[in-house]
């Protein structure tokens, strides 16, 4: 995929769970690429927004899924 084609908009800021060198922030927000259904996206971000690393998104349903599974894992 050409990076012209490749488009995201951070639709709605959720959360920073963490900060590594140079700026960079592991934040949860909530994103639409190439103009899709917003999902929960979970990555890092360089302090202007316009690089990202690795991540993963989630629908709704897959986060609350997660909670759950988080919630039963710290609970032990």
């Amino acid at each position: 995929m050409d990076n012209e084609d490749f488009r995201f908009e951070i639709v709605r800021p959720v959360g920073v769970i963490g900060e590594g060198g140079r700026g960079w922030r592991t934040e949860v927000n909530l994103v639409s690429w190439n103009g899709r259904e917003p999902k929960i996206d979970l990555r890092a971000w360089s302090p202007d927004h316009q690089k990202m690393g690795k991540g993963i998104g989630l629908t709704r349903e897959e986060a609350l899924r997660l909670v759950e599974i988080l919630k039963a894992y710290l609970a032990e």
